[in-house]
Parts: C-alpha cells; sequence; structure tokens
C-alpha cells in the first residue's frame, strides 16, 4: 500500500493519459502495451515510489525490439524468476515474491 509507479521510456515519462495503448496497473506496476508499433522500440524502466517512505527507486532499462521478418510464430515457454540478491522483512509481516511464466 502507498506504492506508485510510474514508466519510462528512453529515459522519459510516459504520459499515459491520452494512450490507449498502453496501461500500467498501479496494484501491481506492470505495464501492458497493445499492439506494438515501431515507435515503441526503446528502452524501458520502472520507476517506483513511496511517499510515506519518502523514497523512490528506478529499475534497470529493459529493451524492447521487434522481430526482423515480423512473424510472431510459437515459441517454447519461457520462465523468468527475478529476486533481489537479498529481500528484507521485519518479523511478523507479510513478504509476497512473484514468478512469471510466459509462453505460447
Amino acid at each position: 500500500p502507498g506504492l506508485s509507479y510510474t514508466w519510462l521510456f528512453n529515459n522519459n515519462t510516459l504520459d499515459l493519459e491520452e494512450d490507449s495503448r498502453r496501461f500500467v496497473s498501479q496494484a501491481t506496476g506492470s505495464l501492458s502495451l497493445a499492439k506494438v508499433e515501431p515507435w515503441d522500440v526503446g528502452n524501458y524502466s520502472c520507476a517506483v515510489s513511496s511517499a510515506q517512505a519518502q523514497r523512490s527507486v528506478r529499475g534497470p532499462p529493459t529493451a524492447l525490439t521487434l522481430r526482423g521478418d515480423g512473424v510472431m510464430g510459437e515459441y517454447e515457454p519461457k520462465i523468468e524468476v527475478r529476486f533481489p540478491e537479498t529481500t528484507y522483512a521485519a518479523q511478523g509481516s507479510s513478504v509476497r515474491l512473484e514468478c512469471f511464466a510466459l509462453g505460447k
């Protein structure tokens, strides 16, 4: 609770108010892009801030590229798990770690 998520595209804040193809979930922080276009290619970074903690952090950039052949085809499932090296939690608090599986 109390977290705010902002996405940056090529080091500029994404303006999502007038963009019907992009959506940021304020519950999970996930960025969704519908119907990727050539101008969506670039580096995306997520910034998370907490007003209560008076702290903000920014993740490393993730590159989005388009396939050169224009064909998506079928891909083997890919499972990614990304956890920080160390996760800290106060005794008695709850911790949530997420795992994502991608594939078609």
